[in-house]
């Protein structure tokens, strides 16, 4: 009689033998990606997600990585001795689209790879044309505004030819079907997932409620988002708006923002023009050692977006047991799996995000889930953490 342990021996050798006989099909791959050392957004985190599951699953193909926008590796970062990096980031940036193109196309001409994977649709056109000459199949990641409003016809030709496009999540994937002539069976679905060894449950950190001048008891809000003009649709001028009415049940709410850019002077005079600059913190860039603890600080993590082709910040925010609040009409519907994990609320209602804020922070939501942190946290890692990244990504190659 086999024992459990055994058991699951068994079926995870065999799994590694299915992928490992799979994988010699694709014996070299180019991957594509904007960057990944220099700069950290949703692409680079997912791009970063999707090399280390390639090499974690298939460690003995043969990876070029190209990069358009890095200069140099980071040595904190590991990957396998079979993989070649390229950059283009030195390249002075009105120079640097043809220079990653012509990179691309020699080395694709050169080295003929078994497939290439481009995590920006953009990239695409180049791959089309390598396809057009000799074959080589590409796939390419769909996020979220770079998939949305194409019209370009030379992009639009180059995605109908793709082998394959993984999109992010489930509203990805339904834009790009209707706003483009696409076969909906080369459109699949790998999540966007996060590293739950980083994001933990704890108590608030005592430096930062120092640092701030707050109470352990005093109810916090927290948005982690890049303050850029073009992110405006992240929605935190909105919760801004709904603090007034927020703060007449919770005088002592505190709203932090953390994140810097552009648009950070518009959120100073709403701020000033609302009489709020006493509750609200622009906290700016938070560094990845402090992010964590910025989580566990707020009672309520909340991004009511409407333009968001996932969020990460969602799921790292439920890894530390936190209830979170997303928007209704964007990729947040994917990562709080319709409501299960999170409240989702229209993006567009202050009276809404405001009323959605005061039942969580006094703990009258109707959603039982929202305030058992282990639960939140064990069901975001079994739905979106790295190991079902891997799987969903080893089936979808397998499937080919």
């Amino acid at each position: 009689m086999i024992n459990l342990d055994a058991k699951n021996l068994l079926k995870q050798n065999r799994r590694i033998l299915k992928n490992n006989q799979n994988s010699n099909k694709y014996q070299h791959l180019h991957i594509w990606f904007p960057n990944i050392f220099e700069f950290k957004g949703g692409i680079q985190v997912y791009s970063a997600f999707l090399l280390e599951a390639l090499q974690n699953l298939y460690p003995h193909i043969e990876y070029d990585v190209f990069l358009k926008h890095d200069t140099r590796c980071l040595s904190s970062v590991s990957f396998i001795k079979n993989t070649r990096f390229h950059f283009a980031g030195k390249w002075h940036k009105n120079l640097r689209t043809f220079a990653f193109a012509t990179q691309l196309l020699g080395h694709g001409l050169w080295q003929r790879p078994s497939l290439i994977i481009s995590s920006h649709l953009n990239f695409t056109v180049v791959a089309y044309l390598l396809k057009r000459l000799f074959g080589i199949p590409y796939w390419a990641v769909a996020h979220g505004v770079d998939a949305w409003n194409i019209t370009n016809p030379t992009l639009k030709t180059a995605l109908s030819h793709a082998d394959r496009i993984l999109a992010v999540s489930s509203y990805t994937r339904d834009r790009l079907l209707n706003e483009q002539n696409l076969d909906p069976s080369k459109i699949k679905i790998l999540p966007n997932t996060f590293d739950a060894s980083r994001f933990h449950i704890a108590s608030k950190p005592r430096y930062l409620l120092e640092r701030y001048g707050l109470k352990p008891e005093q109810p916090v809000i927290l948005t982690v988002a890049r303050l850029d003009s073009v992110d405006a649709y992240k929605g935190y001028d909105k919760i801004i708006q709904a603090l007034p009415k927020i703060r007449h049940q919770l005088r002592d709410v505190h709203y932090i923002i953390g994140g810097k850019g552009d648009d950070r002077y518009r959120i100073e005079q709403l701020i000033t023009q609302l009489g709020l600059q006493e509750c609200v913190t622009l906290a700016g860039f938070i560094p990845d050692s402090e992010l964590c603890d910025y989580y566990n600080l707020c009672d309520v993590f909340a991004m009511p977006s409407k333009g968001e082709g996932f969020g990460i910040v969602y799921l790292e925010a439920l890894a530390c047991g936190k209830p979170v609040i997303g928007g209704s009409q964007d990729g947040a519907i994917d990562a709080l799996c319709y409501g299960e994990l999170g409240v989702l609320v229209n993006p567009d209602d202050v009276e809404a995000i405001a009323q959605s804020l005061i039942k969580i922070l006094k703990g009258t939501y109707p959603a039982p889930i929202l305030y058992q942190p282990e639960i939140l946290r064990q069901k975001v890692i079994d739905t979106f953490g790295f190991e079902q990244f891997k799987q969903t990504l080893a089936t979808l190659i397998n499937s080919r």
